[in-house]
Formats: structure tokens, C-alpha cells, sequence
């Protein structure tokens, strides 16, 4: 290695070697995060920052979690690999009471991938084996993945780099009551006619050669929406009643983050299968997975499990995923994050009473989005969706005000670690105000 790195600054380095998902790489830079505490990340400089979307909806425990960091490092000492091929105590351990908080009554089985984009690509496999049918029907303004096959699940436009793409994806738009495909302000009368909508999409493409719908529970990162009253429910009907695989993405809602273990048991809506990452070890170490109910995944008992990756079920993955759901039972997580629904709503309706270009307040649990509007009575969408004008310099505003955030478009996302309380609520409040208010001086 060169001496003359070592006293360079980290962020000259960091523009000369590194690229950064997402963004133009020219004239960036962003701060060199050194450390994180609580609800707090530091940069090399000192300065504060309070995390309020938990790094990417995922710190769901907040920064230096001194549980999850002991599991870590005394794993990394005793064993630091073994092949998915064999047995290892953690990976059966995490596996059996993941499936305990899932939707199957402590049934169903568990494979292990190192993130959400790569488990819902297994997930798709999986319904095409076992099924034996090849379409899969996703939503336009959803992410499940940028990797070819996981962004051409995506329905929008992270996906156009991949394309053409997997072949047999066949989109349908789900309901959004506040900017609403289907012509209605009424959620009701969204809900019912989106399902008409997908009812007519099933038909025309043979409801025999559909695999699987796969869908977020709440829309993530494409503006936090959650679906009107009846429509999750109206999926499972339809998945029933033509044999067809529903499967949650529950990447981002799961672990908490919706103020229970999972979106399918906040909403009471059962899947077949349900995808995870992100919260399952807050973070700390990449891993992801499929859970699989057990009338499906018996399937594979007599046929060959159609995937594999070196790292799955990796044993420092193993260990921080036990650290992390030791330490959301112990410390009553997925009951305070039910308890922070109120007061977050509470806040942001106040800053909403205040502020006109805050057109909508939409969260469930501890996951919220904030749309950001030219005017409320036409809802005019302060930067056009999937238009070239970006709310980038909004972002900027609050980190330099020491707080982090990020969106799509005009939607600014809100998600704090499920540590959080009325401080750090207050604080990220405060600085949204102040931040609003400049950003409404140049409307």
C-alpha cells in the first residue's frame, strides 16, 4: 500500500476508488461516517447526525448495539465459516424462531441468502418449481432488488438498466389512494378497483401460468403507501382461489419495523412465502432469506432445493440474527415501535398543519412518508415522479442541520431505529421545520 494514502483525506479517497449506488459520482461529498451510537451516527470530524431512517430502513436496533456486536465477535473467534452444506447449531436456532414469529403458527422453513434482492430471486424459483408454472405478477412502483433478476422484479425505473430482463414479469398497478391510478379519492373504491384491475390482468395472461404475485406489504421505498382497507385480503382470495403463490417482500417491514414481528401479522394477512433482510440482524451483518410454509417446502423433501450460495446461512449471520431477536424480545421492540405510531403521526401532522408543501402524512408502526407537494388542492408533486428534477438539495438542507433522511422523488422517507423516543423525535421534528420552511421560500 501507498504511505501517501494513509494521509490523504478518507473522502479524496473514497471519490477516487469507490462507487456509489444510485447517484452521479461527480463533485460528491458526503460525510465519512466514523462511529454510531444509539440513534446517532459520527462523522471523521465529530459531527452528529441523527439517523432517522435507520441507515436503509434497516438499523431497526440502532447504532452500537453492544448485544449484537459481543454475538459478532465471539463468533468471528470460534468459527468464522462453515459450508451451508453442513449442520451448524446457529443456523437452526435463528431458522426455528424466525419461522416461531412468522405467520405459520411456528411451522415453515427457512433458506438462508445475504440480502433482500438476492432472497426474492430464490423466492421466484422456488414458486416456479413448485408450481410448475413460469409468470410472476408484480407491482409498478415497487423495489425488490437491483441485480438482474431481482430489478427486473422491480416495477420501476431502477429496473430499465436490467432490461431486457427475466422473462414472464407481468406488471399491474396497485392502489395508491393518494395519487390513485384508477381515477378515485375514495380508498374503498380504490381497493375495488384495483382488484377488478388485476382480476383483468390474471385473465388475459392465463391464471394457470402464473407462478406468484409478489408484493410489499407497504410499498418501501417508492413512497411508504399502504394499501387501502380489504386489499391484501382481496390478494389472498385471488392467489386461492387460481393457485397462485402470494409472497410478501418483507425486506423493509420486517423485524418491527410495522409495530410487529412482520407486515402479515400486522395486517392479518397470510402469505406462502415471505421474503426478509435488513432488520433480521439490524443490520449488522448482511443476510437475508425465504421463509417457506411447510406444506410448500416439504416439496423439497423428495425434490432437489433449486439454489445455494457460498454464504448462505454464514455463521456471523447466524450469530447477530440470534443477537438481534434475543434483543427485540428482551427489550419489547416490536411493542415500542407500535407505541411510536402515535406520536410520530402526531408530529408530522402538526408540521403538516404548518406547512403547505406538505401535502400527505402516510406510516404505520415506525415507517413513514412524507409527500411533498406544489399545491395541496391538486396535489402537484413538488418534483415529478420518475422526472429528472431531484429533492437531493432538501436532503442535503437536513444533513448539514445534522439530520439524516432520504426519499424518492417527492416523498421523503421517515423510519427511525426502534430505539427512539420524544427526544429524538423532537429533535428530527424541529430540524424538518426549519428545513421546510427554507425549502417553501423558494417554492
Amino acid at each position: 500500500m501507498r504511505k501517501s494514502v494513509l494521509s490523504e483525506d478518507p473522502a479524496d479517497v473514497h471519490a477516487r476508488h469507490v462507487l456509489t449506488p444510485w447517484v452521479a459520482q461527480g463533485n460528491r461529498r458526503p460525510p465519512t461516517i466514523a462511529r454510531g451510537e444509539g440513534c446517532y451516527l459520527y462523522d471523521d470530524r465529530g459531527k452528529r447526525y441523527l439517523d432517522f431512517v435507520s441507515g436503509l430502513v434497516a438499523v431497526n436496533l440502532g447504532h452500537g448495539h453492544a448485544g449484537l456486536a459481543k454475538a459478532i465477535g465471539e463468533q468471528a473467534a470460534r468459527l468464522g465459516y462453515a459450508p451451508p452444506s453442513f449442520g451448524d447449531e446457529h443456523r437452526a436456532r435463528l431458522a426455528q424462531a424466525i419461522a416461531e414469529i412468522g405467520p405459520w403458527d411456528g411451522e415453515g422453513r427457512i433458506f438462508f441468502t445475504t440480502g433482500g434482492g438476492e432472497a426474492n430471486e430464490d423466492a421466484v424459483k422456488f414458486a416456479r418449481a413448485l408450481t410448475g408454472r413460469h409468470k410472476v405478477l408484480t407491482a409498478y412502483r415497487s423495489f425488490h432488488g437491483s441485480a438482474p433478476g431481482a430489478g427486473t422484479l422491480t416495477g420501476e425505473n431502477r429496473r430499465w438498466p436490467n432490461e431486457p430482463g427475466l422473462p414472464g414479469v407481468v406488471r399491474f398497478f396497485a392502489p395508491f389512494p393518494y395519487r390513485s391510478p384508477f381515477f378515485t379519492r375514495d380508498a374503498a373504491e380504490e381497493s375495488t378497483r384495483a382488484l377488478a384491475h388485476l382480476d383483468e390482468i390474471v385473465t388475459f395472461e392465463g391464471a394457470d401460468r402464473i407462478a406468484a404475485l409478489l408484493i410489499e406489504p407497504v410499498v418501501g421505498s417508492n413512497g411508504v403507501i399502504l394499501y387501502p382497507e380489504g386489499y391484501l385480503r382481496g390478494l389472498r382470495a385471488m392467489c386461492n382461489r387460481h393457485g397462485i403463490l402470494l409472497i410478501f417482500d418483507e425486506v423493509m417491514t420486517g423485524f418491527g419495523r410495522t409495530g410487529a414481528a412482520f407486515a402479515s401479522e400486522r395486517f392479518g394477512v397470510v402469505p406462502d412465502m415471505f421474503t426478509f433482510a435488513k432488520g433480521v440482524t439490524s443490520a449488522y451483518v448482511p443476510l437475508g432469506g425465504v421463509a417457506v410454509r411447510e406444506s410448500l417446502a416439504s416439496h423439497f423433501d423428495v425434490h432437489p432445493l433449486p439454489s445455494g450460495h457460498t454464504f448462505s446461512g454464514h455463521p456471523l449471520g447466524m450469530a447477530a440474527g440470534l443477537a438481534a431477536l434475543d434483543a427485540y424480545r428482551d427489550e419489547n421492540i416490536f411493542e415500542r415501535a407500535r407505541e411510536m405510531e402515535t406520536p410520530l403521526r402526531a408530529r408530522f401532522e402538526e408540521l403538516q398543519r404548518r406547512h403547505r408543501s406538505l401535502g400527505e402524512v402516510r406510516g404505520v408502526g415506525a415507517f413513514f412518508g412524507l409527500e411533498l407537494v406544489r399545491d395541496r388542492e391538486s396535489r402537484e408533486p413538488l418534483v415529478a415522479w420518475q422526472g429528472t428534477a431531484s429533492l437531493q438539495p432538501f436532503f442535503n438542507d437536513l444533513l448539514a442541520r445534522g439530520l439524516y433522511l432520504f426519499g424518492r422523488y417527492n416523498t421523503v422517507i421517515v423510519a427511525p431505529p426502534l430505539v427512539a423516543g420524544p427526544a429524538e423525535f423532537d429533535e428530527a421534528t424541529a430540524i424538518l421545520d426549519a428545513a421546510l420552511t427554507t425549502l417553501e421560500e423558494g417554492m
